[in-house]
């Protein structure tokens, strides 16, 4: 049995879907700042089957929930202070992102201006699409 230690300040993210803990890894940045992070990967899950865990040691300030709410909004954002839970953060899917995800459209107006942020609008909340800000495109890779 694996034996990961309990830490004192920070966030544990939870019931990931197993194998996304590295893509969360690199879309909040984890490895650009000076924090200690724990990856569990294909843990055992009673309501799962299998997860992945994430465990951060830093402020939960330096975590962006709305990238987390947009690649999943069922994970489960536990706040960790003195060594226990004191909150759970609930993700709601952001109204718009920006600079998460690439427009696919060639006639878009960010294939030309390289220097346009890439901005996607929640088209659709009950149906999880997001759409270009600019061209409409629909984005269509979520899973």
């Amino acid at each position: 049995m694996l034996n990961v230690g309990k830490i004192e300040e920070g966030f544990v993210l939870d019931h990931i879907k197993a194998g996304k803990s590295l893509s969360i890894y690199h879309h909040l940045q984890l490895d650009k700042l000076d924090c200690t992070v724990a990856i569990i990967k294909n843990a055992k899950s009673n309501k799962m089957g299998k997860k992945d865990i994430l465990k951060v040691e830093c402020d939960i300030d330096m975590l962006d929930l709305d990238i987390l709410a947009f690649i999943d909004h069922n994970i489960t954002v536990n706040v960790i202070k003195d060594g226990d839970i004191v909150a759970k953060k609930e993700l709601l899917l952001p109204k718009e992102i920006k600079n998460v995800i690439r427009c696919k459209n060639p006639r878009c107006i960010t294939s030309i201006e390289q220097e346009l942020p890439h901005i996607f609008v929640l088209a659709d909340e009950e149906k999880e699409i997001y759409r270009c800000k600019y061209c409409e495109e629909k984005y269509l890779e979520r899973s």
